[in-house]
């Protein structure tokens, strides 16, 4: 009896499955799966032009042969099902009518009942697209960056590299940027600048200066290495000549610049220390210590002079975090925007920390790398008052992008980009694809 049951429940369910699929309606292979026309025609107009062959073809008369040769890839670029239609628009300056049809090549009388369509836009290769940087001090004080390129002094932190090498590279990746960009070509023109006298006739205040040196800065002769200026003969240091150099930075309202590093470990002349070295094996320097960027930052501050040794940097020895530190999000928007690419990590070996903004009244307008902790790897530090400290505490060697990119983000000069739709030298393409042919 149980056989029967099971038998009968067999036969109803079949039955009822025979039934329903006959009465089932099922969509079309093409429903079920349908191509992308148009991603289908951009991607085929971006494979025809890779080698700008598209470009070069929009710009033939009619009867030249590589309109056939477009016919011929055309065709091999897209499935046998598919036929299209391409259509050259000149782009015109008239306010009345943007776009005029030139040519229109097709291999079928019609698309059939579903098409889709892809343009893009070509230039000829006489055209050449400019981008106009907007000035910094164009619309207000200031513009001039003065880049220390000092021959009579040596730097360090800087391996593999010379100052002037660097100097050279930050002058061609930066000047366009600026009114007016100085190569300051040795101290003595480094203590003209400091006294206020400009070299060519420059705006002086509210200028940038980098610091090529690295954890070196050059001290002129002279006047700024003189006892009670530059030379503090209590502690036999020229850390009074960085006090003195953070009061000018102050006074004359200017971003100081320091590429790499632990700032202003160092002054270099080899004129004035000609037998002197860093410990290192460097000629022409006097080590500062610690007492270099505690002095600059009172200066910078207004503050009395009060020799302070104890160093205030971060390392990734300290702290692994600073082992890999990266660029913020503004720089990475700006990397972009300027074309500017360092690498996005980096690792911090003289991060600062971020207490010296509340010790020294500075607010932070431009973090290149994000915060870790308590630390910067590298920020720009305005003072409320007036002057900046631009500070990079990054490894060795120096990656003088990161240095334009903070200088960039913080100052963002826009930039101008030539027009596009210019009468004769760009054509609109669009190419409308259509499937014929069986399911």
């Amino acid at each position: 009896m149980r056989t029967v049951e099971i038998f009968l429940v067999i036969v109803i369910i079949t039955g009822a499955f025979l039934v329903a699929s006959f009465f089932a309606v099922l969509p079309s292979p093409r429903q079920v799966s349908p191509i992308n026309l148009r991603r289908l025609a951009l991607t085929t107009l971006q494979t025809l032009d890779v080698n700008y062959d598209l470009s070069a073809t929009m710009f033939k008369t009619s009867d030249d042969p590589m309109w056939s040769n477009l016919q011929i890839a055309l065709s091999a670029s897209l499935p046998p099902n598919i036929v299209y239609n391409l259509t050259v628009y000149e782009v015109m300056s008239s306010q009345d009518q943007l776009y005029v049809p030139t040519v229109s090549i097709s291999n079928a009388e019609s698309l059939g009942i579903e098409s889709d369509a892809a343009s893009y836009l070509v230039a000829s290769s006489n055209v050449t697209f400019n981008v106009t940087p907007e000035k910094i001090g164009e619309h207000g004080g200031g513009g001039t960056l003065y880049i220390l390129n000092c021959s009579d002094a040596n730097g360090w932190w800087i391996t593999g590299y010379t100052s002037q090498k660097l100097a050279d590279d930050l002058y061609n990746l930066l000047s366009p940027y600026f009114q007016s960009t100085i190569m300051v070509q040795n101290t003595t023109q480094l203590g003209k600048i400091l006294n206020g006298t400009s070299l060519q006739g420059e705006t002086l205040q509210n200028a940038v200066v980098i610091n090529t040196f690295g954890e070196a800065v050059p001290i002129p002769a002279g006047y700024y290495s003189s006892a009670g200026i530059g030379y503090d003969t209590a502690r036999s240091s020229y850390a009074l000549y960085c006090y003195t150099l953070g009061q000018r930075v102050r006074q004359y309202n200017w971003t100081w610049a320091s590429i790499v590093g632990y700032p202003l470990y160092y002054v270099g002349n080899t004129g004035l220390f000609p037998s002197d070295q860093n410990g290192w094996g460097i000629y022409g320097m006097r080590n500062v210590g610690a007492a270099g960027l505690n002095s600059f930052l009172e200066g910078l501050d207004n503050q009395a002079y009060v020799y302070n040794g104890n160093g205030i940097t971060g390392d990734s020895d300290s702290d692994a975090r600073l082992a890999s530190v990266h660029l913020s999000s503004d720089a990475l928007y700006y990397c972009n925007y300027y074309g500017v690419y360092p690498s996005p990590y980096q690792t911090a070996t003289r991060a600062l920390p971020t207490s010296i903004t509340s010790t020294y009244h500075l607010n932070v307008t431009t973090y290149i790398f994000d915060p870790v902790g308590n630390w910067l790897a590298g920020a720009v530090y305005r003072n409320r008052a007036s002057g900046a400290l631009l500070a990079l505490g990054v490894t060795r060697t120096p990656d003088i992008r990161l240095t334009a990119l903070g200088l960039l983000c913080d100052y963002k000069p826009r930039l101008y980009r030539s027009e596009y739709t210019v009468t004769g030298t760009s054509k609109l393409v669009i190419l409308q694809l259509g499937q014929v042919g069986g399911v």
